[in-house]
């Protein structure tokens, strides 16, 4: 049966409509191989650069590496710590200002005339206001130094902290801490935005690790600072709490002073030419990944020492330090396991998620005021050594200074609502039988972020298997005194899918 007419000379009538088309229209076709040659010379372009810097960064030896990186770490590694203890401290005031001269006039309950759960509001106020700002804050990134931009950051709410002082009623005290949320929003995403200017995915563990184990050390200092200014109760008219408040903020101030001076913007900025020679700020920058941004006793007196000891409100005190010092150890010891890649950084967050999974089933499944305490000490060791391999996780699917800002804004923001839900779950007409119903609710949380982080590790498995696999080559290449400077973020954007023959026959360095 013969085909029909149309069938036949279809191909031949597509060909005439093409070329009629670009007789018609012979800018088309122009337009078309402009496009080419440009986008061939910009791949050529790429490819030339990408060579130069090879050639360059091998001219430096792994000495010469750890040299000009041990002068970065001493210069941003104490100042990014510093910045975040400041910030806890100044955050977790509140929780330990409720418990100074407690049942007694001056306590500020009792002085603010609120609520145990009215005060609750306290921090989630403090979080609501940290949500909405986090984002524009991080905006005004892209028009300032990371060291204008923290210290604005940490002078402004230096001033509201301060101002807390002053407060007269609940009012007074949700106002303030929202603006101290406004103020201080910004600044984690904004460090971890200035880091990746100066460290490479694998190595931010090592900074971060700084900024948590600094953070977590606040449990310790804060709670040692509020002990110590309970004593000037009374002093100037004030109560310990509007002291706690006033000398903090004031503290802050001047830290914000400090940084000015101190902090380094990016590793080509003027300032950085006083203490890295232009090759080494050269090296910095070339081995970046491709998504890279660019009081008056004149004498120590031993009985007023002993009777300190003896005083059973040091010890309540100290009662939040074993989780503090367990954390920061933990932290410690995270980042030495993850600087040896011997597994990927997904499956130790499943780890540490499972961990606190099972602090929180000890709170439902026991009264033991020890086994709760020994659960609170682990948990708070889980909770903190989490965003050690989380954020240098997160941080190896981020591309460019605009991106990475954005990105880490929306997402540090979106999770400030842990801060706004958390305290409303331990309201008093739950307290009957230990807050089992509130703890239930948080394990049922962790049980779904379980789920989210397995889900988040199938999506990032190519990435994550080369991230190591490359670490892992960075290692053998320093024992046998070479630099390898492979980008372990590239296999990010060059392909899809990781081969199985590539994972079990070429990477047989250590277990999954």
């Amino acid at each position: 049966m013969a085909s029909p007419p149309f069938k036949e000379s279809s191909v031949e009538d597509s060909d005439s409509t093409n070329s009629i088309t670009q007789d018609l229209n012979p800018e088309i076709d122009v337009q078309k191989q402009v496009t080419e040659v440009a986008v061939t010379k910009v791949r050529e372009h790429t490819d030339a650069v990408s060579d130069a810097k090879v050639l360059f960064l091998d001219t430096f030896s792994p000495d010469e590496e750890k040299k000009i990186m041990r002068k970065v770490d001493w210069r941003i590694l104490p100042l990014i710590g510093l910045m975040m203890l400041v910030k806890q401290i100044d955050v977790n005031n509140a929780a330990s200002v409720k418990v100074m001269q407690v049942g007694q006039p001056r306590n500020i309950l009792k002085e603010l005339h609120m609520t145990s759960d009215q005060y609750n509001w306290v921090s989630s106020i403090y979080y609501i206001a940290y949500i909405v700002f986090e984002l524009p804050s991080n905006v005004f990134l892209k028009h300032m130094t990371p060291r204008i931009f923290q210290t604005r950051i940490i002078f402004t709410w230096g001033v509201v902290l301060a101002c807390h002082a002053a407060v007269k009623n609940k009012e007074g005290i949700y106002i303030a801490r929202f603006f101290l949320g406004a103020m201080e929003a910004g600044l984690f995403p904004g460090l971890i935005t200035h880091i990746c200017s100066w460290y490479r995915s694998d190595e931010m563990g090592k900074p971060i690790m700084w900024m948590f184990t600094f953070s977590q050390a606040s449990g310790i200092v804060g709670s040692l600072i509020c002990y110590a200014i309970s004593y000037m109760d009374g002093l100037g008219g004030l109560s310990g709490w509007q002291w706690v408040y006033l000398l903090e903020g004031l503290f802050s101030m001047l830290f914000a002073i400090l940084i000015y001076f101190l902090l380094p913007d990016y590793p080509k900025s003027k300032r950085t030419s006083s203490w890295l020679t232009e090759r080494e700020q050269d090296f910095v920058e070339f081995r970046l990944s491709e998504n890279a941004p660019k009081t008056h006793d004149a004498a120590f007196s031993k009985e007023e020492a002993v009777l300190s000891l003896k005083d059973i409100k040091l010890w309540s005190f100290m009662t939040s330090q074993p989780p503090a010092a367990l954390t920061i150890i933990t932290m410690i010891f995270l980042h030495w396991f993850m600087m040896r890649a011997y597994v990927t950084r997904p499956l130790i967050i499943i780890l540490i998620v499972v961990g606190q999974m099972a602090c929180f089933i000890i709170f439902l499944a026991t009264n033991s005021k020890i086994g709760i305490y020994i659960a609170c000490i682990l948990g708070s060791a889980f909770y903190g050594s989490y965003f050690v391999p989380f954020w240098a996780w997160r941080s190896s699917t981020l591309k460019g200074s605009t991106g990475t800002a954005f990105t880490l804004a929306l997402q540090t923001s979106v999770a400030q609502a842990g801060g706004v839900i958390g305290p409303q779950l331990f309201q008093s007409k739950w307290a009957y039988n230990g807050y089992k119903v509130s703890f239930g609710i948080c394990t049922a949380a962790i049980i779904v972020g379980l789920f989210s982080n397995c889900h988040t590790w199938y999506l990032t498995r190519n990435v994550e298997w080369d991230v190591r696999r490359i670490r892992r080559e960075r290692i053998r290449a320093e024992k046998a005194g070479r630099l390898f400077v492979e980008d372990d973020i590239k296999v990010f954007h060059e392909r899809e899918f990781f081969s199985k023959t590539l994972k079990r026959g070429k990477d047989n360095v250590g277990v999954m």
